[in-house]
């Protein structure tokens, strides 16, 4: 995407689903940092919250790890009220920018070095796995987005009229049951 206000939406709730009392509703603080100042960015609040500088010799990250620290430590252990996640940079930009850099050099240089061709060949293979990723990541998403009940019905009718599907539900139960009883007995 090539923005974030550009990307869809495919984590959050469908248009149309209200969500009911009895689900959780999720939403993202995100921290960035700003002209030397560290913001807090909370979808449930009215705008960013300053939480203070970043001094010039010192990562962001070393600000913020203490506040993620401390927001974490409010819930008990065991309890799941969050996912960490981080915004990192292309990877694939980032070796597409490289690689056109290394051939200009080449080109102006007219020079081309075992290193720089195997930096070369380096950057295009890390190119090609990266974009193999995000093929896999679109594969996934459409499977994980799939409704899959109506090929279920169908095939429990299909074992139904067969005659099979009673005999696979009783052997499933004991196999259940046999699983119990040894995980009891450990």
């Amino acid at each position: 995407c090539k923005g974030v206000m550009d990307c869809p939406d495919d984590l959050g709730v469908a248009e149309g689903k209200s969500v009911n009392k009895d689900e959780d509703v999720f939403h993202f603080v995100s921290y960035i940092p700003i002209d030397g100042r560290l913001y807090e960015l909370d979808g449930l609040k009215e705008g960013p919250i300053d939480l203070g500088s970043v001094p010039a010799d010192s990562s962001w990250l070393d600000v913020v790890r203490p506040i993620i620290e401390k927001r974490i430590q409010k819930y008990n252990e065991g309890e799941i009220h969050f996912n960490l996640m981080a915004i990192v940079s292309d990877r694939k930009m980032k070796y597409t920018e490289r690689l056109t850099q290394l051939q200009k050099q080449m080109e102006e240089s007219g020079m081309e070095t075992d290193s720089i061709q195997a930096e070369v060949s380096r950057l295009r293979l890390a190119i090609e796995q990266e974009e193999n990723k995000i093929k896999q990541y679109q594969l996934e998403n459409i499977r994980r987005k799939h409704n899959y009940l109506p090929l279920i019905v169908e095939v429990l009718k299909i074992l139904a009229k067969e005659g099979q599907l009673l005999p696979l539900y009783e052997k499933a139960k004991a196999k259940a049951i046999e699983k119990e009883s040894k995980k009891l007995k450990t």
